[in-house]
């Protein structure tokens, strides 16, 4: 698009004023597709990551963050609640999104993805909705795997309804361990290698067809093709999984396999 109205000069002892400047305009840095997500206040992680793993030519992220306690806890998952929609409401005001993430696994499974998706919609009605246990569901059909492990930071009564909630949707936890860390300012500063040696000491276990590192504090893009390569099975995270489901949400079929095998998949 282009405006071709004519220029206005405005000149007065020697400064020149222009105005009505002609412009042309073009689809912007979100010409493929715009992304919103809601990014929990208390998270050090998840941007880094989104800038690492979606970094393609118009194709654009958008954070707003939500008010959080950086103690994780089942009551400080739940009170999220109603701060959703009106941080939703924040993303780029008026203009359509192809698809909102909210950005935080456990609480995802607390509240449960309906609840969070009908708070996504009622500041943006109608659009594609995925959280990080969605994309985590989402990630294990294209890997076609059913006997998971699960990584977390979590204290038990998290990680209690962490493996009752993948369960209920049909897969089996073989494996599942934990840092056992409730603070949040902590998980983020958990280094990439003490990752990798606990997906490699999950992954390793019998009947395990992938590992998945739950928690968007959880550091696993630069390494997630490595380690993968290293155990010889498909492994993901909440942060790697959003990405790339918030990606093929929006339509966009890129293949990035230096990320690993995910990147490299369409939806199931």
């Amino acid at each position: 698009m282009a405006k071709a109205d004519s220029v206005d000069r405005d000149i007065d002892g020697g400064f020149v004023n222009l105005t009505n400047l002609p412009f042309r305009t073009d689809g912007g840095i979100a010409a493929r597709a715009r992304i919103g997500v809601v990014v929990l206040a208390s998270d050090h992680t998840i941007e880094h990551e989104f800038r690492q793993l979606i970094d393609l030519p118009g194709v654009a992220v958008y954070q707003a963050r939500i008010r959080n306690d950086p103690s994780i806890n089942p009551a400080t998952l739940a009170a999220m609640e109603p701060r959703i929609a009106p941080t939703v409401d924040l993303i780029l005001p008026g203009m359509a999104l192809d698809v909102v993430a909210y950005g935080c696994t456990s609480a995802s499974m607390v509240l449960g993805e309906q609840t969070v998706f009908e708070r996504i919609r009622e500041a943006r009605p109608g659009v594609a909705c995925t959280t990080p246990i969605t994309a985590a569901f989402a990630a294990f059909e294209a890997f076609g795997a059913r006997d998971i492990a699960v990584l977390t930071p979590y204290r038990d009564d998290v990680n209690e309804k962490v493996r009752d909630y993948i369960e209920a949707r049909g897969y089996r936890v073989r494996a599942f361990g934990s840092f056992n860390e409730e603070n949040d300012n902590v998980v983020a500063a958990i280094d990439p290698s003490s990752t990798r040696a606990a997906i490699l000491e999950l992954g390793s276990i019998d009947g395990v067809e992938a590992v998945f590192v739950s928690c968007t504090g959880l550091r696993l893009a630069s390494i997630a093709r490595a380690v993968e390569a290293e155990l010889g099975r498909p492994v993901t995270s909440s942060n790697h999984a959003l990405a790339w489901h918030c990606l093929r949400l929006a339509g966009v079929d890129d293949a990035q396999p230096q990320f690993g095998r995910l990147f490299s998949l369409p939806l199931a």
